[in-house]
């Protein structure tokens, strides 16, 4: 394994690792067009198109490009938003959920490894006539040993590189085009100068839906039409190795599907106009041809002498490259569908491994070459027709990730369809609509039409359901193992989200220094759930402490690392610490838990992600949490003051909104090291801030949100929160609409607070000479506050505190001492020394005459503690306030 990178470095788009410009538009296209295969899909699929429909065939592949058209629009809006290579998987999985995007990878996986039976078969089929050997492509077994080497070559072709695989579809699409030009115009000026007897002049009811049978028919014909379509997508998929990334894919996408229309309606329209619809000799109808149109008609067309029997064989080799391009761009996207799942963690991560030299993805690549031979070799088994059975019940696969695809988009954009009449057309009605045509379409044939035991070549009799068309077995069964799968591999992100918002304050309580409103939002990918939180703290002297923070991993273990730490802050808070100290004292919290954690799971526990830059850049490790990378920013704000303090460990400063000036700024506070690191310091800024003003706490993901920069998005929070004066929740659901208007990838927590200042009247302070006289004065000017406050109850009590605390600072400091009540909810009394000694408390022996103040003290109120400042330190105490009693 020396020549295997580690997994992808991130699940983002451009992070996994790929070769990142090596196609441009021209080769994105060859690519988007060569996946369809269009002269393999033309002669396995024409026939059945024809059974169903009749004559009707070329307006069905007219029909059957509009929904592909509509589904397009939606790749390309959504690519355009999200360059990932997981399509479907990721853009499902931010729009509605690690569930359902599951599923839509799944159905992706379900429609590749479906096809390559059918790839195969043609292609070993066609090997074999292309030199004669008829008797080995009747063979099941021969053809399928044919199969199996086409797969395992085109396998290896998807393994050396994008670049090479490009090449090949440049050169085997140019042939396939120029033959298929040649047949349509050969054949059709046949049909007007030396017509068969079975040719048929061109007439206009081929183009009228209306005469098709029947609603069944109808169905039938549009899904087989389909799957003639279905491949062009492999050029978005290969987004993320595409220079400009966001916008080339898409355009890509939409100009292949166009081509393929005029393409499709050439061709098919010649082949019924020379061959005719009758179910004999070179009639698209005869069951005998159904799954290889081309190679009869071949002969007829071109003749079977001089230059016609050379064009009949280069039609066979056509089809033959044809089906072994299509297998190789098939791989393409079904590897690097399960490369983006590995990623994100939706399968096991060793998929998303890349290639050194290559930089493609290996074990994906590899390992979807083995199941689709597995199931080549299964299908072959039990199905009597390959060729019909997979093709029709890989329409069901196809129907349902494209129509998921559909309505993705118009979920995704949700919030800006009404930005613009282009958006709302290009982002909403039209992958909706196509998103509609897909989810009927696929309803209707997967649970009537080809329910139907008489249908298809293959009938399964099932428990409690009776006899069932295998086609539908087949494709509806294999969506449904995904719904079994999807449930075991989405269990731990369900667990870690349930785990994150129980370890989250569930609703803020209601505080006198403060209003707030907070959010949190789970990243969408399976992925993102874990370590961003938010908290805001009581502390003593109605301060209140506001904290955010960000465990830089993703799972079950980031979200019991931020449990731990968020409790830890709420410890550390409660101990009146400044800042700085708080954030020293979690950096050790942090690095202890990341070397426990690191034993544990068996990795170094000097292994350590991060760095201290103004944003907080972190690096993600590959096997669990690292504890070490984590954020933190801890605001005190004092609202008797107005002064706030805040430090911060990596992360963004705060947003801070003036309520005088309206101004929004970023405070110039030092970044220092994200935690656990150790041995760090960490610095305080402090502010002065009128009654009124914002302050918003936010955590990275805010700001990393998919399509804008870092910079962009903090010019949209500032321009958001210069709305201050809208209510806190308003301002909230605001910022979250203008920063992240689609999914994200990362978790995210907000907090946001408009602070206030404690009135005057019910803050009382007095400054004290170190004088023993001046107890009594305390107590004097004590009682005299309260009884102006109407809080007489509480006099005895407050001047036993004030004559204790009092009596001690001129004991033991020097200096003067300062007295302060303030009166809110309950009663805060503090005496403010220069001494540094925190007083304990103890309980005295019976012998001893001092040493029980502090200890009744501690008996007769709410609760008391010590905090320390510039100047020396503080001891508080509360009270309990009876509330008023009503009239």
């Amino acid at each position: 394994m020396e020549e295997v990178a580690p997994i992808a470095a991130g699940p983002g788009a451009g992070e996994k690792g790929l070769k990142a410009g090596a196609l441009g538009l021209a080769s994105s296209v060859v690519i988007g067009v060569a996946s369809t295969a269009p002269a393999y899909s033309l002669a396995a699929t024409l026939g059945l198109i024809v059974t169903r429909v009749g004559p009707q065939a070329p307006v069905i592949t007219m029909l059957a490009f509009i929904p592909m058209l509509l589904i397009a629009y939606a790749y390309r809006e959504l690519n355009a938003g999200d360059a990932d290579c997981g399509t479907t998987f990721t853009w499902a999985t931010r729009a509605f959920g690690p569930r359902i995007g599951w599923m839509g990878g799944w159905g992706i996986i379900v429609a590749d490894v479906i096809v390559m039976a059918n790839l195969a078969e043609i292609a070993g089929v066609y090997t074999y006539r292309l030199f004669g050997y008829e008797s080995l492509a009747e063979s099941r077994l021969w053809t399928t040993i044919a199969g199996v080497l086409w797969i395992a070559v085109m396998t290896a072709v998807s393994y050396v590189g994008i670049e090479i695989s490009a090449a090949l579809q440049r050169a085997l699409l140019t042939v396939e085009v120029v033959v298929l030009i040649v047949f349509a115009v050969t054949a059709m000026t046949k049909v007007y100068t030396d017509p068969p007897a079975t040719a048929i002049p061109v007439s206009a009811s081929w183009f009228n839906p209306l005469n098709v049978p029947s609603a069944e028919a109808l169905t039938a014909g549009l899904l087989a039409a389909v799957f003639i379509y279905w491949g062009w997508d492999t050029a978005v998929t290969v987004n993320e190795e595409t220079a400009d990334s966001t916008h080339i894919p898409g355009r890509a996408a939409v100009i292949s599907t166009v081509l393929l229309l005029v393409i499709y309606v050439a061709v098919a329209t010649s082949a019924q106009a020379f061959a005719g619809v009758g179910s004999e000799g070179i009639g698209l109808a005869n069951q005998q041809n159904a799954d290889d149109v081309l190679s009869d008609l071949g002969s007829a067309v071109f003749g079977d002498q001089g230059v016609g029997v050379f064009l009949t064989g280069l039609l066979i080799l056509m089809v033959v490259t044809s089906a072994a391009a299509s297998t190789q761009t098939t791989i393409l996207p079904l590897a690097r569908t399960v490369f983006s799942m590995a990623a994100h963690k939706a399968v096991p991560a060793r998929f998303a491994r890349v290639h050194r030299k290559y930089l493609t993805p290996t074990w994906s690549t590899v390992g979807m070459g083995l199941v689709s031979i597995a199931f080549y070799v299964l299908l072959t088994l039990i199905s009597h027709d390959v060729l019909a059975d997979s093709i029709e019940s890989v329409g069901l696969a196809i129907a349902f990730y494209y129509g998921l695809t559909g309505f993705a988009c118009v979920w995704y954009y949700r919030r800006v369809l009404t930005r613009s009449t282009k958006d709302f057309v290009s982002k909403g009605l039209l992958p909706g609509l196509g998103g509609l045509m897909m989810l009927s379409v696929f309803c209707y044939a997967g649970f009537h039409v080809y329910a139907d035991p008489h249908y298809g070549a293959t009938s399964i009799d099932l428990p409690l359901l009776g006899p069932t068309g295998g086609v539908a077995v087949v494709g509806l069964g294999a969506l449904l193992i995904g719904v079994v799968l999807m449930l075991v591999v989405t269990r731990e992100h369900t667990a870690a989200l349930k785990l994150q918002r129980s370890l989250l304050p569930r609703k803020l309580a209601p505080q006198t220094a403060v209003e707030a409103a907070s959010r949190y939002v789970p990243a969408d990918s399976r992925s993102g759930v874990g370590g961003d939180w938010f908290d805001l703290v009581p502390l003593s002297s109605t301060r209140v402490a506001l904290v955010v923070g960000n465990v830089r991993e993703h799972g079950l273990h980031a979200a019991a690392a931020m449990g731990l730490l968020r409790a830890s802050v709420r410890v550390l808070a409660r101990m009146d610490l400044p800042p700085d100290e708080v954030l020293s004292h979690l950096d050790d919290v942090a690095r202890q838990t990341s070397s426990e954690w690191a034993r544990e799971l068996g990795r170094d526990g000097g292994e350590r992600g991060g760095n201290g830059g103004p944003r907080g850049d972190g690096a993600r490790s590959d096997a669990g949490p690292d504890v070490a990378a984590v954020t933190c920013l801890y605001v005190v704000y004092d609202p008797v003051s107005g002064r706030c303090t805040m430090a911060r460990a990596g992360g963004w400063p705060p947003a801070v909104v003036r309520a005088d000036t309206g101004a929004v700024s970023f405070p110039d506070l030092p970044s220092g090291p994200p935690l656990g690191l150790g041995g760090q310091t960490f610095q305080n800024v402090e502010l002065q801030l009128p009654p009124g003003s914002l302050i918003a706490l936010f955590t990275d993901g805010l700001t990393n949100a998919v399509g804008h920069d870092p910079d962009e998005a903090l010019g949209r929070l500032a321009e958001t929160l210069s709305q201050h004066r809208r209510p806190l929740e308003q301002l909230c659901d605001l910022a979250l609409a203008r920063l992240l208007p689609g999914p994200v990838d990362d978790d995210v927590a907000v907090l946001l607070v408009r602070t206030r200042m404690l009135d005057e009247r019910h803050v009382a302070q007095w400054e004290l000479a170190s004088d023993p006289a001046m107890v009594g004065v305390a107590r004097a000017a004590v009682t005299g506050q309260l009884e102006a406050w109407g809080l007489d109850e509480l006099s005895f009590v407050t001047e036993l505190i004030v004559s204790e605390l009092v009596t001690n600072a001129i004991r033991y400091t020097d200096g003067p001492v300062h007295v302060r009540l303030i009166h809110d909810e309950n009663l805060v009394c503090e005496v403010s020394d220069t001494g540094h000694t925190s007083p304990h408390l103890r309980h005295a022996a019976t012998d001893e005459e001092g040493g029980r103040g502090l200890f009744l003290i501690a008996q007769m109120v709410y609760r008391w503690g010590t905090r320390y400042t510039a100047a020396g330190k503080t001891i508080w105490t509360e009270q309990l306030v009876a509330p008023a009693e009503g009239p």
